[in-house]
């Protein structure tokens, strides 16, 4: 039996975790306070990945590594004292094991862009959160260990709570109260199920020939938000609520007095204009194709159905 570790206990961590599990591999998932989900085939571990010395014998015997830990903080100053540190921690580790590591990676290593967004545009951002992305890229590229960057637009799916289409979007859906989303709702926009995600980066992991790559995660047409704001109304049986924006410029404003709001509106671009992932040429080479949007939708509706059962 392979051993795979996944690194933290987040929605891609958890799920990676999961999917790993069902398909009968042993798991060891490490996280700072032992946490993520239950399974016989999961080993949980207290285990902090940015510090020297912790991950040789959590990494024994790995053929994989799936390092999805995030920054504490959505602030690039954050992202930019914890991340690299975390990741060459595990780049040098998981050298010493021989095994490859895998990232879920976002799409702001390519800033704005016109047209679709495919594998082969530049990836060379410099500023805030989305200079960080992009030196990360280059530390992976430089590391003698192999790795696999798959790349994802916004989430949506089990598991996804923090997100424009997390726990914003669903719950405020299913009570019928007004959906007020980021800029316009009008333009369209790609969302990426987490379950395609997970199941990219372990069909990547397998598959030598794909090291040392950046792909696409699968990711089902791009939609406007006031569709998915449809879409799952419809999916759930409950009546369509209004949509209304929150124009750029209040977050603009916000950001004079709001780091939180400042960081917000970085990357606002994404919703003010078409934002469209293409996966295209990834789902080839993965031998992958998205979930049908109306299947994953119907699966985050249960989930949150069952989030609210449980909280009741």
């Amino acid at each position: 039996m392979s051993v795979h570790v996944v690194t933290g206990a987040g929605p891609v961590g958890s799920t990676v975790a999961l999917q790993l599990a069902e398909a009968g591999e042993q798991v060891r998932l490490l996280t700072r306070s032992g946490s993520g989900p239950e399974h016989p085939l999961i080993d949980r571990r207290r285990v902090d990945v940015s510090r020297r010395g912790h991950l040789d014998e959590a990494f024994a015997g790995a053929l994989a590594v799936h390092h999805c830990i995030h920054g504490s903080a959505y602030d690039a100053r954050v992202w930019r004292a914890e991340l690299p540190v975390a990741e060459r921690m595990v780049l040098d580790a998981a050298g010493r094991a021989g095994a490859v590591v895998t990232f879920p990676e976002s799409l702001y290593s390519y800033g704005p862009v016109d047209g679709p967004i495919t594998e082969d545009l530049p990836r060379a951002a410099t500023t805030g959160k989305l200079g960080v992305r992009t030196d990360l890229l280059a530390q992976r590229e430089a590391s003698a260990t192999p790795t696999v960057s798959v790349a994802a637009s916004d989430f949506y799916g089990p598991l996804v709570r923090n997100a424009h289409a997390g726990e914003r979007m669903v719950p405020t859906v299913l009570a019928g109260r007004t959906m007020r989303v980021l800029g316009s709702p009008d333009q369209p926009h790609s969302f990426t199920y987490v379950p395609d995600l997970a199941a990219a980066m372990i069909a990547a992991a397998a598959r030598e020939d794909l090291w040392n790559s950046f792909l696409h995660a699968p990711t089902a047409p791009a939609l406007t938000q006031r569709q998915l704001v449809e879409r799952t109304a419809r999916t759930a049986g409950v009546p369509v609520p209004k949509v209304s924006s929150i124009p750029l410029w209040v977050l603009r404003a916000s950001g004079v007095v709001s780091r939180e709001m400042r960081e917000l509106a970085e990357t606002s671009y994404m919703f003010t204009a078409p934002f469209v992932l293409d996966s295209t040429a990834s789902e080839q080479r993965l031998g992958l194709a998205p979930t049908p949007m109306d299947d994953g939708l119907a699966a985050t509706v249960a989930w949150w159905r069952t989030q609210e059962r449980a909280a009741a």
